[in-house]
């Protein structure tokens, strides 16, 4: 995951640099950055109707090997979003990341060592 961080880093560095040549506030950037997911989004929604066919226009017109593409391309812009507007992304993500999974999955049971699961026997 790391390398994962690395390159959403130098992604979103690489986006600031030109934002900030071009002038754009910080805020604005994250704006529009925070938008480019709903774009994302949009892409990967009109894949899946082109998957059903159920546009009378297009017909069937995805496959669901691009809308697995879209769904990552929507998951690497929020992730840009995310360290565009926190130097600490990682490690935020990680932290809302188990509070939302510990709504939903049980918690870790602590494994027994061999002596404990003798006893208990």
């Amino acid at each position: 995951m790391d390398d994962v961080w690395k390159t959403i880093g130098e992604l979103a560095r690489s986006f600031r640099e030109r934002d900030d040549e071009r002038k754009v506030p910080t805020e604005q950037q994250w704006t529009l950055q925070v938008l480019k997911i709903g774009e994302e989004f949009g892409e990967a929604a009109q894949a899946v109707i082109g998957v059903h066919g159920t546009n009378p226009r297009k017909g069937t017109s995805h496959t669901w090997e691009e809308v697995q593409a879209e769904v990552a391309d929507t998951a690497i812009t929020a992730l840009v979003a995310l360290a565009r507007m926190r130097p600490d992304a990682a490690e935020f993500f990680a932290r809302v990341l188990a509070d939302k999974s510990s709504r939903f999955l049980a918690p870790a049971q602590p494994s027994l060592d061999e002596a404990e699961a003798v006893e208990l026997l």
